[in-house]
């Protein structure tokens, strides 16, 4: 049996390197908006250098042996991050969202309807590309000025563009948070960890029930602006029909995630057929897959390593950090306070404790979600083995609550900050958007909450792990 891991002051101070992790997170996500993943890792690192310093005698090669413990588990997931890189930065090279664009522009949709088919499409491209962030970038530019001239309300219009990309960062499985949520938990019937792609399956339902509501409140709401001059022109000349076939790798990939539960087969089956497709509709060069472009690799191979390539480091960061807290068996101890009180009496209180966890874990690392579930999925790990929850269900409730209302808070989101930046440079048909406006147009996160509370009070979607971790709608004895 290892050595219980000690600090002088006792257990609590294991979390020192967390502190310091959430200051940079604010530092940097919040002061001075420089939304960069390296940044946060750097943060990591030099959390646990503080953090070394004060173990007990004796304990500080323990320190790091348990640092690099649990960088161990997190090596898995970098591998698949790598990936799923390289299928994501393809569909982003094809530019899918000029599709979606001549579509809009076909059907004529204006005002309201603008809004609700702008957050369909947007929903479709950040689970194509699994990159909630890079989706934001990409079309912001595209759909946010052509749909204030085109009579929509720009602070819902900017809600909808925002939980849109969301909305792939929760349910696609190539999305950091899904691998992450999936990661995080373990079978106690078999060996292993949630497969993504049943994760997947899974929690469809509840995205798909929140997104259904927050389409029709967005057409609804998403209404009312004055149609200017110049939205159909934007429209047109970001426009190309022959990039929804991009659409067909995408589902293949998706239906062979599900099928057989193994991303890689799905990623390595949607590259294949993606760049095979792109070359063929003349929406990739050779140039675009692997090239050097001024001394310096080039293509989307490449880029999708080098895009990863912070998100990986901030992954094994934080859970250098997390070999830490279980060397002290700091995540033990919570476990077993939540067990201790009134709701780790009940299956349900469990689940709503996990909510409450997973949500302010959340809000102090400023709504970087990759962070926090990385975080608390050890804890929800824990605490949903002691009652037989299946690691789906465990998984989806740790992704979906984080994904959720907790995003909306105007001043502890990156997203809520990055949307507000997303709609400067517009003064000409709309003033900059305040935090509170973009935080009043996110529909899809509220929605997704209450979806997933009345889950937690009703059972609804509730498994249990059965033999050789099959799921089981009650538990067993």
């Amino acid at each position: 049996m290892k050595k219980t891991l000690e600090f002088r002051g006792g257990w609590q101070v294991a979390f020192i390197p967390v502190v310091v992790f959430l200051f940079f997170c604010v530092l940097y996500f919040i002061i001075y908006k420089a939304f960069e993943m390296y940044a946060l890792a750097m943060g990591a690192f030099v959390g646990l250098m503080v953090g070394a310093l004060f173990v007990k005698k004796g304990n500080y090669e323990q320190f790091w042996d348990c640092v690099y413990e649990g960088v161990k588990e997190a090596v898995p997931i970098a591998v698949l991050l790598y990936v799923i890189g390289m299928f994501g930065e393809l569909i982003k090279s094809t530019n899918i969202s000029s599709g979606f664009v001549w579509l809009a522009d076909s059907l004529g949709v204006r005002g309201g309807l603008f809004t609700a088919v702008t957050f369909f499409a947007v929903c479709v491209i950040s689970t194509a590309t699994g990159s909630s962030i890079g989706t934001m970038f990409t079309c912001f530019p595209i759909f946010y000025p052509a749909g204030v001239l085109l009579g929509a309300n720009p602070a819902v219009l900017a809600g909808a563009l925002v939980c849109a990309a969301i909305f792939g960062d929760n349910l696609a499985p190539i999305s950091d948070t899904t691998i992450i949520s999936a990661g995080t938990q373990e079978y106690t019937k078999k060996q292993g960890v949630a497969d993504i792609g049943g994760c997947v399956a899974s929690r469809f339902k509840y995205s798909l029930v929140a997104g259904v509501i927050s389409f029709f409140l967005y057409w609804m709401f998403g209404g009312g602006g004055s149609v200017g001059a110049g939205g159909t022109d934007i429209l047109a000349q970001k426009m190309n029909p022959s990039a929804l076939v991009m659409l067909v790798p995408v589902i293949i990939m998706l239906v062979i995630a599900v099928k057989t539960h193994n991303i890689y087969i799905a990623i390595t089956a949607g590259i294949a057929l993606g760049t095979i497709t792109g070359l063929a509709f003349h929406l990739l060069t050779f140039g675009q897959i692997i090239s050097v472009a001024d001394g310096a690799p080039a293509g989307f191979l490449t880029g999708g390593i080098k895009n990863m390539m912070a998100t990986v480091t901030l992954v094994l960061s934080v859970y250098g950090i997390m070999g830490v807290l279980n060397g002290a068996l700091a995540l033990e101890k919570i476990t077993d306070a939540i067990l201790a009180s009134k709701l780790g009496q009940t299956v349900t209180g469990a689940e709503i404790a996990m909510m409450l966890g997973i949500s302010i874990m959340t809000l102090l690392f400023g709504g970087v979600t990759s962070a926090s579930m990385t975080t608390f999925g050890k804890v929800q790990n824990e605490l949903g083995k002691r009652f037989g929850l299946h690691p789906y269900r465990r998984a989806n409730l740790l992704d979906g609550f984080a994904n959720a209302i907790v995003l909306v808070v105007p001043f502890l989101s990156v997203f809520v900050f990055i949307g507000g930046l997303l709609t400067q440079g517009y003064e000409d048909i709309a003033a900059p958007l305040s935090l509170a406006q973009i935080s009043s147009g996110m529909f899809y996160c509220i929605a997704l909450f209450f979806v997933l509370l009345f889950s937690v009070i009703t059972g609804w979607g509730r498994e249990y792990e059965g033999p050789d971790g099959k799921p089981l709608r009650k538990p067993i004895g």
